[in-house]
Parts: C-alpha cells; sequence; structure tokens
C-alpha cells in the first residue's frame, strides 16, 4: 500500500469510529422511545390521528407485522413498475417493466437488497424511482432497525411476553433516524454537484464530435456482407449527447445510509451525477457504515453495558481493517500478467501505478478497493468501480464478506442482529469446551435459541450455494456468463453470495437481467432476508422471557479481548469453511491461473 492508501485508511476508520458513540446514543434513546419532550408529544399526536396501535407485540405478532408489511410493500412496487407507463413524471415516456424484472426488484428493494438487473436512467420513471423505489429504501432499512431492536430488547428485557411495537419502531427509525441523516446527507451531496430535479433528459453538444464505425444492415434488418463475406461498415458521427436528469440526491442519500444500494443510474456511485469528487466519496462510504457502526453502541446502551457494544465493535473493526488493507494492497500490487504477455513491456513486474482497470480517475485505486470492501462489509451494494475488473483475489475480499453474512458492521440493524447470531454461537461453542451452559448478556442460551441459530446461519450458505449450482449446470445459467472458465464461475457465485446476502452488488459480467435470474436470485433475496428475520425474532422473544442471571466466577466475560477474539474466529470459521470449496474454484483458481501465467 502507499502512503496515501494508508492516510486515506486511517483517516476513514477514526472517523467512522469516532461517530459511532453519537449515533449509537441516539439509536438507543430512539430504540427505548428517550426523545426529547417536544419530538415526544408530537409522535404521540401522530400516532393517534394516524391510530397506529401502540401496544406492545409478542416475537410471532412482530414478525407476521413485518412479512405482511413487506408483502404490501411488494406489491405496490411491482403494480407501480407495470403501470408506469401511464403514470405522471415521466418524461422519458418509459413503458412498463417487464414482469420478471418488476418481480426482481420488487423483492429486491423490499429485502434491502436492492439488486437491479436494468439500467436505471433508462428504465425507471421520477415517479417510479420515488414513490416505489426511493419509499422503499426507507422503510427496508426502517425495518432492519426495528428487529435489530426487538432483539436488544429480548436480551435487555426479563421475564416479559412482549419485544416492542413494529408499527412504532416503523415511525421512529424512519422519521427520527433516517430521515434526518438522508436530509443532511442530500443537501450536503446536492451542495457538491448531484443533480436534483425533475427536468427532462437534456441534449448537449459534445465538445469534441465522436466518429464510430457500425455494421450496415440491409432492408431485412441482418448485416450486409461483401463478396468475401466480410460485414460491411459504416461511419457515423455523433455530435450530441443525452445526459439524465432528476431527483439523484435525495434517492442517493437513503441508498447509502440505508445501505440499500440502488442508483439513480445504471453507473451507481461510480457515476460522477451520484458522486462527483474525492469528498463525496469519502462522505458515501462514511455514511454506509454509519448506522451500522453507531448500532454497536446502542447494544451496550439498551443492555446497560457499554462494554459489550464495544467488544461487537472491535470484532467487526479488526474484521474490516483486514480485508480492506488485503483488497488495498493487491489492487495496488497490480496484474503481474502485463509484463509476461507483453501488453506493456516497459512496465515493472507490479504493474506500476497498480490496476486501474474499471475504476474512475477522480478516485483512483486506494479509493474504489476501500469502497469495494466498505460496500460489502455493509449489505449495501452501491459501488464507484467494476467488480468484475478487480484482481482475482481482490474480487474475493467483496465475495467473502458477504458470504460471512455481512456482519462486518453490517446493514443498518441487520448487521447487529446478525453479528449477535454469531455471538451466541461463539458462547455456544465455549460452553461446549468448558463444560457450562452458554450465557450471554445475562441470559442462558437453550436448545431452542440454538436450534433459530442453526436456521439463521445456514440459511443463505444454503441459497448461495444451491443457487450457484443450478446456474452452473443449466443453460440458462451459463447463457448469461460473459467469461468462461474460473471467472465465469465466480460471477455466478457472486451474484448469489449478493442477492441471498441482500447485498446487490454484481461481478456485472454476468447478464442477469433474464428470466432465469430475475426469479431465481429474486427467491434468494426473499428467503436471504425473511428466513433469517424470523429466527432472529424468535430468538429474541424467548430470551425476552427468561430471567437475567446474575455472572458468576464461572461465568465467560463476553467483553474482553479473549470473547472478540473468539467471535471473530467463529465469524471467519464458520463463512470461510462453508464456502471454501466455492471460492476455491472461483477466485482462487484463477489467481492460480493469472501467477502461473494461463
Amino acid at each position: 500500500m502507499t502512503d496515501t492508501s494508508w492516510a486515506l485508511f486511517a483517516l476513514f476508520l477514526a472517523v467512522l469510529l469516532a461517530l459511532a458513540k453519537p449515533i449509537g446514543l441516539w439509536l438507543a434513546a430512539v430504540g427505548e422511545g428517550r426523545l426529547p419532550g417536544p419530538l415526544a408529544r408530537a409522535e404521540a399526536a401522530a400516532l393517534r390521528a394516524l391510530r397506529v396501535p401502540v401496544e406492545e407485540m409478542d416475537w410471532k405478532a412482530y414478525a407476521f407485522g413485518t412479512l405482511a408489511f413487506s408483502a404490501i410493500g411488494l406489491l405496490f412496487t411491482y403494480a407501480l413498475q407495470r403501470a408506469q407507463g401511464f403514470l405522471p413524471l415521466n418524461p422519458q415516456g418509459f413503458g412498463a417493466v417487464s414482469p420478471d424484472s418488476s418481480f426482481n426488484t420488487a423483492i429486491s428493494f423490499v429485502a434491502n437488497t436492492n439488486w437491479q438487473g436494468y439500467g436505471g436512467e433508462t428504465t425507471m420513471s421520477y415517479l417510479t424511482q420515488m414513490l416505489a423505489l426511493a419509499v422503499q429504501n426507507f422503510v427496508s432499512a426502517a425495518t432492519g432497525i426495528a428487529v435489530a431492536w426487538a432483539l436488544i430488547r429480548g436480551f435487555a428485557r426479563h421475564s416479559s411476553s412482549t419485544v416492542g411495537n413494529l408499527w412504532v419502531d416503523l415511525v421512529r427509525a424512519t422519521v427520527w433516524v433516517l430521515l434526518p441523516l438522508s436530509f443532511v446527507l442530500a443537501l450536503c451531496l446536492a451542495g457538491r454537484g448531484v443533480v436534483q430535479n425533475f427536468s427532462p433528459y437534456a441534449s448537449v453538444t459534445m465538445v469534441e464530435a465522436v466518429a464510430y464505425t457500425v455494421p450496415k444492415v440491409g432492408a431485412d434488418g441482418q448485416p450486409l456482407k461483401d463478396a468475401a463475406g466480410r460485414p460491411v461498415e459504416e461511419t457515423k458521427t455523433e455530435a450530441t449527447q443525452t445526459l439524465p436528469m432528476g431527483p439523484i440526491a435525495s434517492q442517493e442519500a437513503i441508498k447509502l445510509l440505508g445501505t440499500n444500494g440502488g442508483g439513480f443510474l445504471n453507473a451507481n456511485s461510480a457515476h460522477p451525477y451520484e458522486n462527483p469528487d474525492a469528498f463525496t466519496n469519502f462522505l458515501e462510504m462514511l455514511a454506509i457504515l454509519l448506522i451500522g457502526a453507531g448500532f454497536c453502541y446502542a447494544l451496550g446502551k439498551m443492555v446497560g453495558d457499554t462494554r459489550q457494544g464495544w467488544a461487537v465493535l472491535a470484532a467487526m473493526s479488526v474484521m474490516f481493517a483486514f480485508f480492506a488493507i488485503a483488497a488495498m494492497s493487491l489492487e495496488q500490487a497490480g496484474n503481474p500478467a502485463f509484463t509476461s504477455i507483453g501488453v506493456d513491456q516497459s512496465a515493472s513486474a507490479t504493474q506500476s501505478g497498480g490496476n486501474m482497470e474499471g475504476k474512475e480517475t477522480r478516485f483512483g485505486i486506494a479509493a474504489s478497493a476501500l469502497f469495494a470492501t466498505v460496500t460489502t462489509a455493509a449489505s449495501c451494494g452501491a459501488v464507484n468501480a467494476m467488480h468484475d475488473s478487480l484482481l482475482p483475489l481482490t474480487g474475493g475480499v467483496p465475495m467473502l464478506l458477504m458470504q460471512l453474512g455481512e456482519v462486518v458492521y453490517g446493514g443498518v440493524g441487520s448487521g447487529l442482529y446478525g453479528m449477535l447470531v454469531f455471538a451466541l454461537l461463539a458462547v455456544f461453542i465455549a460452553g461446549l469446551m468448558i463444560g457450562r451452559t452458554p450465557e450471554y448478556l445475562g441470559k442462558k442460551i437453550g436448545a431452542f435459541e440454538m436450534k433459530m441459530v442453526a436456521v439463521a446461519v445456514l440459511m443463505t450458505p444454503l441459497l448461495v450455494l444451491l443457487g450457484t449450482s443450478i446456474a452452473v449446470l443449466t443453460e440458462a445459467g451459463r447463457v448469461g456468463v460473459q467469461d468462461p472458465g474460473a471467472h465465469g464461475f465466480s460471477e455466478i457465485l457472486y451474484a448469489f453470495s449478493s442477492g441471498a446476502n441482500n447485498n446487490g452488488s454484481a461481478f456485472a459480467g454476468l447478464s442477469a437481467n433474464t428470466p432465469f435470474y430475475n426469479l431465481m436470485i429474486g427467491m434468494a433475496m426473499a428467503l436471504g432476508r425473511f428466513g433469517v428475520i424470523v429466527p432472529v425474532l424468535a430468538v429474541a422473544g424467548s430470551l425476552a422471557a427468561r430471567k437475567r442471571t446474575p455472572a458468576s466466577a464461572g461465568s465467560m466475560p463476553t467483553h474482553g479481548p479473549l470473547f472478540v477474539v473468539l467471535l471473530v474466529g467463529t465469524v471467519l470459521l464458520v463463512g470461510a469453511l462453508t464456502y471454501l470449496p466455492a471460492l476455491a474454484l472461483g477466485p482462487v483458481a484463477e489467481h492460480l491461473a493469472l501467477f502461473a501465467n494461463r
């Protein structure tokens, strides 16, 4: 790594950790209903006016409400896409989105995945972008926050049959957390040049006209050939360019803060209209991890022992630092095949300057590799570079981060409850080793909790590996692969890892906007989201009903370095061992072939 890379990484991590406590304090206050007087009175009046039921729910009612609320959002998002051709705020006159793409997109945004098999600026109207996609960016993120609050209450309460009220939690997460932060970030982005308007797309004259050749076609629409059978080409000149407009800054803010990742534009955060310069790039990376890091401190505050939150944050930060440094170092080293195949005989053996393929020059290698780590450590999916152009092992870093369950800070709420699932697994393993009943945060962990933990931990590997297997064994799955061999396998593995773990980023070499992938990845996204949420809420309900057990001489401390090491080891071993054979067939095999010059 260069000095600039080290400075960027150190600054980013320092600012993120410095903001974790104030954000965590606010998350804890909102989750416990400790709002300032005027805000509390305004909230109570609004809930009464809207006739929102405020009675506490048990975990089953909370889970049913989550599923029903998400199902309604799915139907609404699907219907709006199918009807957008007849609706207003559609200056480009886009027609209805195809049924399979609408299905995939609806599940994607409801599940907080935001996988996009389409180009936003060529597919979605302004109304669809705002009323369907941006709204789901808020409420799907609020759902993750609500579930995290419910699980924390399960640890904090004792002899209780309830874990909170879903509707109140959704309102609080949206109104007091996501909306204020999004408003501030949107103003910052708009001030730096991110577009925010309702204007039709603009046609502008380019500084220099572009000449290019295309195959000439006959009256039947087929390419013409000369007497030798070669394609006949014609030269065309383009002097104008169409620039997309729209309410981009407002959607960009919640896309990042809600760890959604669905970009207004197809190029996502690599597009200058979404991410104009190095300063906005830093802000966007910070926004992706801000709430996830803050939730660790909120955990400690809500259970009455801030050391517990710091321990979880430390485990996340150690893993993040390892993966970020690895990705930045690997990309900075460059492609060893450049000199050996004679692309540039004057280049050094380490490709002087590093691997710039697929990256924006205004960000460079360090900021692009760090962004790739940030977005896949969280369940975000926003990208500022082409992940398909990363070196094999660098591409394996975001892939493995997703496969670990995206618990390294993770998505808003989902990162914390995912990490707490691993914490329960860690204390269970420790209990087996020392012959004691496992305990965590004063609660004894029983058979029911461990069954639910097993379901939550195994759900996403099952979806990823089964989906990848089906794709590589069927013609419908293989036809979308751009590159043969190990890299093509990595494209498929990455896609299902992204979908099942609710990330949304892609290698982009895979043509996934087909009925096969829209349906397969759509099902993976739904089960990957709600197949984890339901067992997490079941654990919350079971723990809330238990009495708190005072710590004894035989209790294992869960706030010190030993527990941090145990937690990190559990996450890495479960994730790495589960996916090791698949990773060996993809990025590892491609890396070995690259360095063997084949």
